[in-house]
Formats: structure tokens, C-alpha cells, sequence
């Protein structure tokens, strides 16, 4: 059967990006609408749509035109939205880039993406500069490197405030340009640019309204990254078209986080699961006055119905919220509402507008499954991205001919029509015919009051049936034992379930947006494994 989402369509927004998000900065006028959450810094809605403008001006002075794409390199910054609606408003695309990139891995998305200008900051200056050498090794050469808060012999944000030409006049096709190019991995293999559209940008944001709308005024802190969509919808573009204002912070450590939301009265946290487990569970949260906290919105990887529970018990809400997308989708399909009394606990949600969802069986068939039946999950609407960059077999594995996408995703709808998310379809551990999701798994180990964090994968034996083996984080002192934690878990599980072996880690790999990087543990496991075989001959 085919889910469809129990609110109103909407009627596609055909928008410039900074046109959908900034269109009614006027009317908002000397309201704050970014705040420096270090050094307190202040920008009004006036002067940020001012900026943009001028910014627009100074990028085309320097050559930048209708089509070009801008590569953006930097860390949370009040600086960031300038360049990144200046950008799209002087006609250009944006591929926004991991601030912990590599010069080798700037390099390779400079190069995938033909981007012509990089724009950055003066501590990443030194990567930028090995990632245009790199660059130039193959024959290509960027444009020119600009740089935010300034460097001897580039251009600097504050020179392109300074232009003072008239913003370029560009005509903006939303339905077919390109506003974002962020890089993905999809559902596996190497990270592909995701083609997101003005209008399936500008649209997926007038979806979400029938769940989620920051009011006027309501202060956001910002501490996910603005180059993940995570951070660039839901912490930038929403947050700034509704009239709100966003505290930003350059990166995630729990102290400042806490004291920035004790100083600046900050009333919303949009977070990824690692921020909502330390919160629930470090001693560090006490010290401070939270009481401001009006909700809290948690999205980019499952978070466990009990560690959810503990966080918002922590701060003094009835409920935490979840919200479930992909990159792939601009990046929303489910979100639980701020109003909602009572959401399915540990559900991410209902579908927002104009949005249809499937539940396929995973035998192979593609069985369409009802309610309470696991399957892998395929969306529709005009939220889903245009394509990968210059990879149409990709697409083509990714987008059917009806224009589902195959999310990669298992999860299940309840009779409520609010949706659970279970793991990934290539992550479950088929052990011995049974299907072990790691996200259950994962959930049971942060339960243990003396585990701080965990990631699970399947590994073969001896035998070469896949396994459960937990990498588990020990709070500090604590003398937790593997046969400890085995036991733990059996008494909470299936047999079938049971975690078979235990590594203990300094840390959990993840990415920006809090996600458990398994293939990192696998491909860590499978050269152990042909050490040991080439050790064995």
C-alpha cells in the first residue's frame, strides 16, 4: 500500500533559495537574525539580506557567474549565510564542504564537482591551499581562493561587502538550476554530489510548515554544521524564513553549548543523537540553567525511545522530537511537531506535506507492506533531489521510473501513521537467517549505566556466520568487563540477537551529523582479518 501524508498538499515553490529564506527580511528589520554565540556579535535581518546583496555585487565583480560552482569550506560562522545566499543570489551553485575534509578529499570534491571558486576561512587556509596544488596536478586550476576573516593576498568577506555595484541580475530557473550540491554516500559507496534544486529546496521547507515552524523571534542554537543539510535546513534556511533567530556556534563542545543556552536564553535545539546522549547522561549539564529550553529536535541517526526519555528528563521537557530525512530529499519526509501531546514514543514522525511513502518487503520481491510490517522505505514527492552529479547509473539505482526513491532505510509505520526507523538495509547482520539490526543492539548497550557510547556491526567466525560484535565507550573509571556487557545484553534480547564479541574503543567513529560510521569499523575489522590470515600461512 501507499502511505500518503494526512496533510494538505502545498503547491511547489518555485524560488530562488535566498528568495524563499530572506523574501521577508524587511519586514523583520533590526530583529536579530544571526547571533555570534562566542563572542556575542549581533546581525539584524536588514543588514543580512544588505549583505547578501552586496556579497552577490563582490562575486560577480570577481568574476563569478550564472552556473559557476562555489565550493564553501568553513566551520559555523555568522559569515556563512552571507556567503552562501550571496553565492546563490550572483547565480552560482554551492557545494558545501566538510570542515574536517582532507586536502586530498577538498581536492577530489573540488574536482567532481568542477568548482571553479573556493571560498574558506584562515585556519582551513593551509588544507585549501595543498587541496588547488592537488588540483593543479590535474590539470585544473581554481579561479581564486577567498577568504571570510582575511588573508594576505585574497579576497575577504569585508571586501566584498565593500563592492559597490549593483547585485547582478540573474535569471534563476528554480526548477532546473542548482542551488546545493552537497556530497553523499547514498545508500553505500563513495560520496556522489547530490543536485538539489531551488524549488526542491525552497519547496521541502514550505512541507515541513504543516509540522515544524520556528515562531518569530525564537532563539535556535546552531552547533550542526552548516555544510551537512541537516544543519543547512533545518539551521539556516528554516529558522531565518520564519523570522527567527539563530545562535551560532563553530563547533559542538558540551560547556559552551550549555553556556550559551543559559546566556542567550535559547528556546530550541535542533541536535544529532551524540548531542542528546551526552546530555542525558553528563554530569556537566548540571551546572547549568537550562530552563529556557522549549523543545528539542532530534534528526540524522535513530535515537533509542529510553535514551530519549532521559534527555528530555534531564531538561524539563514532556517529550523530545525526532525527525527523519536524507540528503537525497532536501532534506525532510517525517518530522514530529513541537504541538504534538502525544507522539508514538521513539517515532520520527509523521509525513509532512505533499509526500508519499512505501514500505517494500526485503525478500527481494518489493512487496508493498501495511502498517506494523519492516520493510525498506521508498519516498515521493517534490522533495526528492534531481540526481546525482554526472552519475546517471546512480541515479538510475536510486530513483525508479515512478520516481520512488529507494531509501536504503528499514523501518516500519505504526496504526498511528507515525514512522519508526529500524537500520540500514546494508547494515543488518544476518546471522544464521535471522536479521539483527545494530540500532536495536546499539540501543540496549546505552542503556548500561557504565557505557558512554557504542556501535555494533556484523563480523564472521570462525564458522563464517556473521556475528553482533560491540565496540562499547566505558564511562570514565568505570572496569566494565566483555563478558559483562554479553551478559547484559542476553538478558535483554532474542538468543539470536546476543552480542557474540566486544572491543572496548577510546571513541565511536561518526560523522558531522552524528551517524555511526560502521564502514570505518568494518574496514577495520577486515584488515585485522587478513593480517591474521597472511600471519596463519
Amino acid at each position: 500500500m501507499v502511505f500518503r501524508s494526512e496533510f494538505p498538499d502545498v503547491p511547489v515553490v518555485d524560488l530562488p533559495i535566498h528568495d524563499a529564506v530572506l523574501g521577508g527580511a524587511a519586514r523583520h528589520g533590526d530583529r536579530p537574525a544571526l547571533i555570534d554565540g562566542v563572542s556575542g556579535e549581533c546581525v539584524s535581518y536588514a543588514r543580512l539580506a544588505a549583505a547578501v546583496e552586496r556579497v552577490a555585487a563582490g562575486l560577480a565583480e570577481a568574476g563569478v557567474r550564472h552556473g559557476d560552482v562555489l565550493a564553501l569550506f568553513s566551520p559555523n560562522t555568522i559569515g556563512y549565510p552571507m556567503a552562501f545566499y550571496g553565492a546563490t543570489r550572483a547565480g552560482a551553485t554551492v557545494t558545501t564542504v566538510s570542515s574536517l575534509a582532507t586536502p586530498a578529499e577538498l581536492a577530489g570534491q573540488l574536482g567532481d564537482s568542477g568548482a571553479r571558486w573556493l571560498v574558506t576561512v584562515s585556519p582551513f587556509l593551509p588544507t585549501a591551499r595543498k587541496a588547488a596544488d592537488l588540483l593543479a596536478e590535474q590539470g585544473r586550476q581554481l579561479a581564486e581562493i577567498l577568504v571570510l576573516d582575511g588573508a594576505e593576498g585574497h579576497r575577504s568577506l569585508a571586501d566584498l561587502l565593500a563592492a559597490t555595484a549593483p547585485a547582478p541580475e540573474v535569471a534563476v530557473d528554480p526548477g532546473e538550476d542548482i542551488a546545493v550540491l552537497p556530497y553523499s554516500s547514498g545508500t553505500t559507496g563513495l560520496p556522489k554530489g547530490v543536485m538539489l534544486t531551488h524549488r526542491s529546496i525552497a519547496t521541502n521547507l514550505a512541507q515541513v510548515d504543516s509540522v515544524y515552524r520556528p515562531a518569530e523571534g525564537e532563539r535556535v542554537l546552531a552547533v550542526l554544521p552548516f555544510f551537512h543539510i541537516y544543519g543547512l535546513a533545518a539551521l539556516l534556511n528554516q529558522p531565518l524564513r520564519c523570522g527567527a533567530t539563530v545562535v551560532v556556534l563553530p563547533r559542538f563542545d558540551l560547556e559552551q553549548f550549555c553556556r550559551t543556552i543559559e546566556e542567550q536564553r535559547v528556546q530550541a535545539l535542533v541536535v544529532a543523537p551524540p548531542i542528546a546522549l551526552a546530555l542525558a547522561k553528563h554530569p556537566v549539564v548540571e551546572r547549568f540553567d537550562l530552563s529556557s529550553v522549549e523543545y528539542l529536535l532530534c534528526a540524522a541517526a535513530p535515537l533509542d525511545p529510553e535514551l530519549a526519555a532521559a534527555c528530555a528528563r534531564r531538561l524539563g521537557l514532556p517529550h523530545l522530537l525526532q525527525g527523519y530525512g536524507m540528503t537525497e530529499l532536501s532534506p525532510v519526509s517525517h518530522v514530529v511537531s513541537p504541538l504534538e501531546r502525544d507522539p508514538s514514543p521513539g517515532s520520527v514522525g509523521r509525513m509532512i506535506a505533499s509526500t508519499e511513502l512505501r514500505v517494500t518487503a526485503l525478500d527481494g520481491a518489493g512487496d508493498d507492506l501495511g502498517p506494523g510490517e519492516r520493510g525498506e522505505l521508498l519516498i515521493r514527492g517534490p522533495q526528492v533531489m534531481k540526481g546525482y552529479f554526472g552519475r546517471p547509473s546512480d541515479t538510475a539505482a536510486m530513483i525508479d521510473a515512478d520516481g520512488w526513491l529507494h531509501t536504503g532505510d528499514v523501518g516500519f509505520v505504526d496504526d498511528r501513521g507515525y514512522l519508526y526507523i529500524v537500520d540500514r538495509v546494508k547494515e543488518l547482520i544476518k546471522y544464521k537467517g535471522y536479521q539483527v539490526a545494530p540500532a536495536e543492539l546499539e540501543a540496549v548497550l546505552l542503556g548500561h549505566p557504565q557505557i558512554a557510547d557504542a556501535a555494533v556491526i556484523g563480523v564472521p567466525d570462525a564458522d563464517g556466520t556473521e556475528c553482533p560484535k560491540a565496540f562499547v565507550v566505558r564511562v570514565p573509571g568505570s572496569g566494565l568487563s566483555a563478558e559483562e556487557v554479553t551478559a547484559y545484553v542476553a538478558g535483554q534480547v532474542a538468543p539470536y540477537k546476543k552480542v557474540r564479541s566486544v572491543e572496548f574503543v577510546d571513541a565511536v567513529p561518526k560523522s558531522a551529523a552524528g551517524k555511526i560510521l560502521r564502514r570505518e569499523l568494518r574496514a577495520r575489522e577486515a584488515e585485522r582479518h587478513a593480517a591474521a590470515s597472511e600471519a596463519a600461512r
